[in-house]
């Protein structure tokens, strides 16, 4: 199966990448596989380091800010506790990991990771239908320049009946931004991220 989560890794001057991306996992998250594009950031920095942080979250607005590229503000930061990697203070888990095999034959690589370390914060207790369509919209905005227009914004609509009825206030901003964010694309532009989200596998 695929998880929504979070992944940081360090780039070159230290500082910390922050993207969304969906790993593989099968039983457990004793090992699981990552699968980022090469042209990604991700990618780059897992390759030259070796390791990261995979972070079980419920903060759908972050995940969508970071699917397109439009992080305000960083998350709360705190050093990893096996691994050279700054973790989400506010993430409900987080798994460090290192890379034990990198095949990366196609655009895609497939990354084998292994779990080090992990720390649990607080219980994840799922998403709302909101913050499921929210999710669903911030794949449909990571496809900009590849789906058409209308079929973007179609969904947006329907999805939009959804989140005013079930979401909080905080859901409801956070359609709102991302739906502006398409609107002014009008479809012309991508998105800025590398496109990590389970919808782009």
């Amino acid at each position: 199966m695929i998880i929504e989560t979070i992944v940081t890794t360090r780039n070159e001057d230290g500082s910390t990448n922050i993207a969304p991306m969906g790993p593989v996992v099968e039983n457990d998250w004793n090992q699981f596989v990552l699968r980022p594009f090469k042209t990604s950031l991700t990618y780059a920095n897992l390759v030259r380091t070796g390791e990261g942080i995979v972070h079980i979250t419920d903060d759908v607005d972050l995940i969508a800010r970071a699917a397109i590229g439009q992080i305000v503000q960083s998350p709360e930061l705190t050093p990893g506790k096996q691994v050279g990697v700054q973790a989400m203070v506010d993430a409900c888990r987080w798994y460090e990991f290192r890379v034990l095999h990198v095949s990366d034959f196609d655009s895609r690589a497939d990354l084998n990771c292994k779990t080090v370390f992990v720390q649990g914060n607080r219980d994840f207790l799922g998403f709302c239908r909101a913050k499921n369509a929210i999710l669903e919209c911030a794949i449909l905005a990571t496809r900009l320049g590849f789906i058409p227009f209308a079929e973007i914004e179609s969904q947006f609509q329907r999805f939009e009946v959804i989140v005013s009825k079930t979401g909080s206030s905080r859901d409801i901003e956070t359609f709102r931004w991302l739906h502006q964010f398409v609107l002014q694309s009008d479809g012309t532009q991508e998105a800025t991220s590398p496109h990590e989200l389970r919808g782009a596998n």
